[in-house]
C-alpha cells in the first residue's frame, strides 16, 4: 500500500474518533474540503460540509450519551476509502423526535469518502438509522 492510500486511511479513523466521536471542530476543519460533497444526505438537506457536522453535533451526539464509533473494516485504494463501522450510544436525548428512551443504540455504516490532499472531498454511505429510528418509536 502506498503512503498516501495509508494517509487516506489515517484521515478517515481521525474523523470517524475526533470528530464523529468526540465533536472536534479543529479536526473538522483541518479534515474537511471547502468544497465537500455529501452524496448520501437526505432530499432537500444540507450536502456540504456544514450540513455534516451539524448530523453528528446537533442530531446524533445531543440524542446517543456516550457515543463511540467503532471501525469493523477499512479498504482503501487510489483516493477513495471504504469503512464498515457501528456508531453506539444510550438514547438520552430526544433523536429526530424520538423522546429519550435510554436504550443502547447500534448504527451500522458502510461509507465511501474520497479524499484529496488528506481532506474529505466527497462521501456516499448507507447506514441503518431508519431501522433504529423505527424500533425506537415502538417503545
Amino acid at each position: 500500500m502506498d503512503l498516501q492510500t495509508q494517509l487516506n486511511k489515517e484521515a478517515v479513523r481521525r474523523f470517524n474518533q475526533e470528530v464523529i466521536a468526540e465533536g472536534n471542530i479543529n479536526s473538522f476543519n483541518e479534515l474537511m474540503d471547502d468544497q465537500f460533497i455529501n452524496h448520501s444526505a437526505p432530499l432537500g438537506t444540507d450536502n456540504g460540509p456544514q450540513g455534516m457536522i451539524n448530523t453528528f453535533n446537533n442530531i446524533l451526539r445531543p440524542a446517543l450519551a456516550d457515543m463511540q464509533v467503532i471501525i469493523h473494516d477499512q479498504i482503501a485504494e487510489g483516493d477513495l476509502v471504504t469503512t464498515r463501522k457501528t456508531i453506539t450510544g444510550t438514547h438520552t436525548g430526544s433523536l429526530m423526535g424520538i423522546s429519550p428512551t435510554d436504550r443502547s443504540v447500534s448504527i451500522e455504516v458502510i461509507d465511501v469518502v474520497r479524499l484529496r490532499d488528506g481532506k474529505y472531498i466527497e462521501h456516499w454511505g448507507i447506514n441503518t438509522l431508519p431501522v433504529v429510528l423505527q424500533q425506537l418509536a415502538k417503545n
